[in-house]
This record gives C-alpha cells, structure tokens and sequence, in this order.
C-alpha cells in the first residue's frame, strides 16, 4: 500500500474502520488483524469504487463486510480459544481498549446482534437514518425503530 493512499485515503477514516473493528473482536490481537485486513482491502478494492456513494460510506460498508467475513471464517476454523483470548486480556498496552467506560459500552454493543452492532456504531457515528439505511439496506423508518429499541437494549445492559 503506498504511503500517500494511507495518508489520503484511509487514514482521515481510520476512526471508522477502528470502531467497526473493535466492536467485532475480542482482544487487541485481533482488532490488530482484522484493522490490518480492511486496510489491505480497501487498497486492493479501491479501483472498485465507484462513486455512488461518499468514500467514508463505502469504507463503513467494505470494513463490516470484512469483519463479518472473519468472524465467519474463525468461527468456522475454531483457531482460537476462550483460553488463549483470557490468556491474553489485560497483559498488553492498548490504546484502544483504555477507557473503562468506554469498554462497558463495547462490550454491551458486543452483546448485540451482527446487524445491530452495524446499526448503532453508524448511529454513533452520526450518520443520518438514510445514510444506514443505505449501507445497511433497508428504509430510514426501520433504522429509526431499530435504534430505539436497541438504545433499550443497551440501556438494561449497561445498567
């Protein structure tokens, strides 16, 4: 990947691939795989784009898509353990999962079904019902009603 695609490219929109990629891993090795993998893939797919729609939307659409691939993928490879993963939680540095209250959030989001773990990260981003409904596939209406309830949801989970 060249340095200035990076820099221009993915870097102003890193927030997003971090937070589709936090809320679809477990520990900081995978988040670090998986922030890999949608980097390289954006570099590869970047000829693809095109246009329909804004570059920060097609990077939330290409970056779900991949992580819910992976899930797949280890889940289908049962390469890793509940051991290994408690084995590994809390004995690294980690920027991303430093604020305690922001990693009750996540983990509440975690608890949440694939789609609505897509919906409410997009909601947190501030995108518009229409802008989710277009990455998500669906009408403005049903995303409105989808994040009421899991707004809900997280409340009793967070409480």
């Amino acid at each position: 990947m060249s340095n200035d695609f990076y820099t221009q490219s993915v870097l102003p929109h890193s927030g997003i691939i971090i937070k589709i990629c936090r809320a679809y891993t477990d520990s900081q090795e995978d988040f670090e795989d998986y922030y890999q993998e949608v980097c390289l893939q954006v570099w590869k797919s970047r000829d693809t784009f095109r246009g329909d729609s804004k570059w920060s939307t097609w990077i939330y659409r290409l970056s779900l898509n991949i992580c819910l691939t992976l899930i797949k993928k280890k889940k289908n490879n049962r390469q890793h353990t509940i051991s290994e993963n408690l084995a590994n939680e809390g004995t690294e540095d980690n920027k991303a999962f430093s604020e305690e209250s922001l990693n009750q959030l996540y983990a509440a989001i975690k608890k949440l079904s694939e789609i609505d773990r897509a919906v409410i990260l997009l909601y947190l981003e501030e995108k518009t019902y229409q802008e989710i409904a277009d990455i998500i596939g669906t009408s403005p209406n049903n995303i409105g009603v989808r994040i009421k309830r899991i707004k809900e949801r997280l409340k009793k989970l967070l409480s």
